[in-house]
């Protein structure tokens, strides 16, 4: 009798060890994956507050419907922010704030930077910024502590199954190859196709490097329509009231290339899931039915302060920001609004592959 209560006992406790197990297997595997981001002010959360850069947007009126100045370099959300609201990521944290460590690097780390390029000497004339590769060094140092902290096995699966992101190339255009005077490095000198050339090589090595860091399921942004951003416009007065066609050139021949690439790693880097995300397509569809999209101004900086497009000087305290955001396409000289950046990212979530391929986010995400 008593060996028979014995044996149920151990059963039943096995058993509810085994339904415990169980569980907290569920638990972990229904958790959101990590989130990873790279990039330049168009996904910046907030590291360029941490760093001596004239790239900077932890002021006023810059966050004026998120809350307060972040460091977003917006009247709201960024793209990023957005698309992790969607998927219950959350808000990923910049690299560079003193909260980001511990427990809250498994979940996802931002680090993108304003100014920031795939070329170290892009963004030169703005100060401090962290270009790509000193991005993928603080990945580095990320995944040295998760490893540290949750063992190799368990450090694998989580960068596995996380999502990173690449938002980069504007600015070796803006701030690099269509700076005037400027002479950032020898590149600044040659053809657009050399130009683009020496981009893609440099980029092949980043994104092979972040692979072999444990990234899996890398999504890559292109280049947007960078011709028709209200700094151009102004500081281009002949394309009139029409987009600024050699900016726009040098993004469709960066983006070309960007598109080979991408399948080049794919087919290289066994295991990767590569994305290509068309953010020029999504951008100039929007542009050119901005009526459709509930838009009334596509070409005007919402935050102005001088030039026809509001174009000529950076959002500050002092300029006048219109009324009804969500009516503009463009937050200030660069940038777009959280309006704008709502319709891109649902569209990388669960668009088809006119706008995002060989996958939507919300697919990768699942797979």
């Amino acid at each position: 009798m008593g060996m028979h209560l014995n044996r149920e006992v151990t059963v039943k406790v096995m058993l509810q060890v085994f339904i415990v197990l169980a569980l907290s297997r569920i638990s972990t595997s229904d958790e959101p994956p990590a989130n990873f981001v790279f990039g330049d002010s168009l996904v910046d959360v907030g590291n360029n507050n941490y760093i001596a850069s004239l790239s900077k947007a932890n002021f006023m009126p810059f966050g004026i419907d998120f809350g307060s100045p972040t460091g977003r370099f917006t009247n709201g959300r960024t793209i990023i922010d957005i698309i992790g609201q969607e998927l219950d990521f959350g808000l990923t944290p910049p690299y560079l704030a003193p909260t980001t460590v511990g427990s809250v690097v498994l979940k996802g780390v931002n680090y993108a930077s304003g100014a920031g390029g795939i070329l170290n000497a892009t963004g030169k004339v703005l100060g401090d910024r962290i270009n790509f590769d000193a991005q993928i060094d603080n990945f580095a140092n990320n995944r040295q502590d998760i490893i540290s902290s949750i063992g190799i096995p368990e450090a694998l699966n989580l960068f596995n199954r996380a999502i990173f992101s690449v938002t980069i190339g504007s600015n070796d255009f803006i701030n690099n190859y269509l700076t005037p005077t400027v002479s950032m490095d020898d590149q600044k000198f040659a053809s657009p196709e050399l130009f683009v050339v020496t981009l893609m090589s440099k980029l092949r090595e980043q994104l092979t490097r972040l692979f072999n860091l444990g990234a899996r399921k890398i999504v890559v942004t292109n280049v947007g329509p960078i011709g028709c951003i209200p700094s151009q416009r102004d500081t281009n007065p002949s394309a009139g009231d029409y987009c600024v066609s050699l900016p726009n050139q040098l993004a469709q021949l960066y983006n070309n290339q960007l598109k080979s690439l991408i399948a080049e790693l794919s087919s290289n880097l066994k295991g990767s899931m590569f994305v290509y995300a068309d953010v020029y397509h999504i951008l100039e569809d929007m542009l050119n039915n901005y009526i459709v999209y509930g838009f009334e101004n596509p070409s005007s900086s919402c935050c102005y302060m001088a030039g026809r497009f509001g174009g000529l000087i950076p959002c500050g305290p002092t300029s006048t920001v219109c009324w009804d955001r969500s009516k503009y396409v463009f937050w200030d000289p660069y940038h777009p609004t959280d309006a704008a950046n709502v319709i891109i990212a649902k569209r990388l979530l669960d668009g088809d592959q006119n706008d995002i391929f060989p996958m939507n986010i919300r697919q990768l995400f699942q797979s």
